[in-house]
């Protein structure tokens, strides 16, 4: 049948067929990422109309408004990102989705310059609708923070990593090196992707050949060169970025191989939609695979080799150190699996199937847009999130309403609930700076004189019990301040939703006002928790 459909196409699948011819014409891959980005954000569009930007891309971007070469909790490509993106598109809803979609986009692009290396025509395409059917270029993309970045990082450095290995090329080993450093200054969880490189190496037939040429040493001496601002700034402040990572491992043999089981069982239910279509793609030539594996190419058993390694390490790293495991984590490196199952394919792929793929992923992503979404957003606006993203864009302006009419001046620094600051820094048109230094995110510690001569607000949700015994001890160390109570609530098209009681402590400034400080000045060093 797809033979027959191949010879004489029905009228409906031409259109598409003209389109796969235009994949080596170099037009068909670039509609098809534009398509996908243009879709999938309106889809976050519409489904979070009644609701503001995740916590994650929040933090983000406050993390981007400071320039640094580390962050406390996680290396600081999340922030770069926001903060180029800021620069040149506002800071609001739309466009920060729509940069989470692009960032989703361009790592299916570098998908398929790995992918053109082994295959030609439809087949490329295959591997990026089979990866548009998983949850990783979606909805763990719109979520941008440490873990979505390397969606993209991930393929390039791989892409890098083939090519320095097949040309021994210095120019292909300095963008080895270069790429592969920006995938650490994403996340350290990238470092077993840089150690899947070295294992690759060292077992692929043609090592002898890669280790005795320049290429390896080129690419460890540029990389270290490469991350020595950032290996700097860990030296010299006290590597919060390592204890935060370090904080994960803290489980015993019993907890590590639960996390082991569910960590792999997670990234199959990932990649099992995909996995089915090509069972029914393949059919009876599944039984070929393993001639095809044999056969496989010197190129594609390095990129297996690397696959491999990305699942293999971090599985036995969590059962020596009982660090925790979620599949998320692993989620960029699924497009490893989906290269290697379509390239390693040595029959040829009718392009009836491909036509059958791309239809039904525009099925899946037009029923996301037109009816699930509105469903999601009707449904939130009637129920709110739990961190209560219904209700940050009003919130962050009635506070500086009411900040505006209590001191006349903009609002200048936030804290409290993390969510509901770095919320107000974002919508509020004020933009305040996220008061908390990152170091004590997380202890409630005590703010410093200074800081509230200068003038500062916090808000809770009422009933935080944390939050609210917290700013009662603030208050008992502010000399003016005013306390306030009011409720927001969510609308969606002009439909009240779900309301929230928000509780503000405001500290006026003082007469004479002190120079700013840094940010790692704002609280003091006494991290005491609020009793």
């Amino acid at each position: 049948m797809a033979e027959r459909s191949d010879r004489a196409p029905a009228q409906w699948r031409r259109p598409f067929l003209r389109w796969l011819d235009g994949v080596e014409a170099g037009w068909a891959v670039p509609l098809l990422l534009v398509s996908f980005v243009a879709i999938w954000t309106l889809y976050l569009v519409v489904a979070y109309a009644g609701g503001g930007l995740h916590p994650d891309t929040l933090e983000a971007w406050t993390l981007g408004q400071h320039f640094a070469w580390g962050y406390h909790k996680h290396p600081p490509l999340m922030g770069w990102v926001v903060a180029a993106w800021t620069f040149v598109f506002p800071p609001s809803d739309w466009s920060l989705q729509l940069m989470a979609m692009a960032n989703a986009g361009l790592a299916l692009f570098f998908v398929d310059l790995i992918a053109r290396q082994f295959v030609t025509g439809h087949k490329r395409i295959l591997v990026l609708l089979l990866l548009m059917l998983t949850p990783a270029y979606q909805f763990h993309a719109q979520r941008f923070n440490a873990n979505s970045v390397l969606l993209a990082t991930w393929p390039l450095a791989t892409w890098c990593f083939l090519r320095a290995f097949e040309t021994r090329a210095a120019l292909w080993a300095v963008a080895a090196a270069c790429s592969a450093a920006l995938a650490m200054v994403g996340k350290y969880y990238s470092v077993f992707l840089v150690a899947s490189f070295a294992f690759a190496a060292i077992v692929h037939p043609a090592r002898r050949a890669y280790f005795t040429s320049a290429s390896p040493w080129i690419s460890v001496v540029t990389g270290l060169v490469v991350l020595s601002p950032h290996i700097y700034w860990v030296a010299t402040t006290g590597a919060s970025t390592f204890t935060y990572a370090l904080n994960h491992a803290s489980g015993d043999a019993v907890t590590s191989l639960g996390e082991v089981k569910n960590f792999l069982l997670g990234l199959a239910a990932a990649g099992s939609l995909s996995a089915a279509l090509w069972v029914l793609i393949a059919g009876t030539r599944l039984k070929q695979f393993p001639a095809d594996f044999a056969a496989m190419s010197p190129a594609l058993r390095l990129l297996f080799y690397i696959a491999i390694g990305t699942i293999a390490l971090p599985a036995l790293t969590s059962l020596a150190m009982g660090t925790d495991l979620p599949s998320l984590w692993a989620l960029q490196g699924l497009f490893l699996f989906v290269v290697l199952v379509v390239c390693g394919a040595r029959y040829p792929i009718e392009r009836f199937y491909t036509v059958n793929v791309t239809v039904i992923t525009a099925g899946v992503a037009l029923a996301a847009v037109l009816i699930a979404a509105p469903i999601h957003a009707v449904y939130r606006n009637n129920h709110g999130y739990e961190e209560g993203r219904n209700f940050y864009a009003e919130t962050a302006k009635e506070l500086t309403r009411q900040w505006r009419e209590l001191t006349g001046e903009p609002l200048s620094a936030v804290s409290g609930d993390d969510s509901l600051a770095f919320a107000t820094a974002f919508y509020s048109p004020d933009h305040p700076h996220y008061a908390r230094p990152f170091e004590y995110q997380y202890t409630w510690g005590l703010p410093r004189r200074t800081t509230l001569d200068r003038g500062w607000a916090a808000l809770c949700f009422r009933g935080q019990d944390y939050c609210n015994r917290w700013m009662e001890w603030v208050s008992g160390r502010a000399e003016h301040f005013v306390k306030r109570e009011f409720t927001v609530q969510a609308t969606l098209w002009g439909r009240a939703g779900v309301t929230r009681d928000l509780v503000v402590l405001m500290v006026p400034p003082s007469g004479g006002r002190t120079a700013p400080e840094s940010a790692a000045d704002e609280f003091s060093s006494s991290s005491r928790a609020a009793k």
